[in-house]
């Protein structure tokens, strides 16, 4: 008992740490965010999709109103940004621009797979593969900002990436029969498969 006594405590006072700790430089340089409706700040905003969130009652919690995340405030990887220390949100895609782009970029897309026609039901969104090119634009600007490519890898080595995507090829895909024909072409365990080898080539 006095050893998990120990352990919650340690876990409290690096909680703690990271809430009231004194501020200074961000614990990494930049923050690269990918996924779907789950962390999306704005980038389908100007598209022509039904899964938008530039509306109340989105944003309620914010001050400036909505913003094109999918809840009434903040989002997880909104938390973590600050946790890791940064001043402000990662900016979207669609906006970010500039030597904004050193501190991170949020390439999310609502509807958004890792199948290409994954949410086409729903309009425009970009799919996981379009999230990554959109990377490797990125990318160049960093290395037109810094001056070489040996500058750029040397900085982005040192960036935190998340990935979050998966939910849409089940929910706007696998389970809707009547738009799409995964689940008569493979069998749930063939699915999870072919997600997983698709998922690691766009990886690669």
């Amino acid at each position: 008992m006095e050893k998990w006594y120990g352990v919650s405590g340690l876990v409290l006072v690096l909680v703690l740490s990271l809430f009231f700790g004194a501020k200074g430089e961000p614990q990494v340089p930049c923050y690269f965010i990918f996924g779907d409706s789950l962390v999306d700040n704005g980038n389908n905003n100007e598209l022509r999709s039904l899964a938008r969130a530039d509306y109340l009652p989105y944003g309620i919690d914010f001050a400036n109103g909505p913003t094109g995340r999918f809840s009434n405030g903040r989002t997880t990887v909104d938390v973590i940004a600050e946790l890791l220390g940064f001043d402000d949100y990662i900016p979207p895609y669609s906006t970010a621009s500039g030597r904004q782009i050193l501190g991170g970029v949020n390439y999310a897309s609502a509807a958004a797979g890792i199948r290409e026609e994954t949410g086409q039901q729903l309009g425009a969104r970009i799919s996981f593969s379009g999230q990554v090119k959109n990377y490797q634009q990125t990318v160049q600007q960093v290395v037109n900002v810094l001056g070489d490519e040996d500058s750029a890898a040397n900085y982005l080595r040192q960036c935190i990436y998340s990935i979050g995507l998966g939910s849409n090829d089940y929910l706007n895909n696998y389970f809707m029969p009547l738009y799409y024909s995964t689940s008569r072409q493979y069998s749930p365990e063939e699915y999870a498969n072919s997600l997983i080898q698709e998922y690691t080539e766009q990886l690669q």
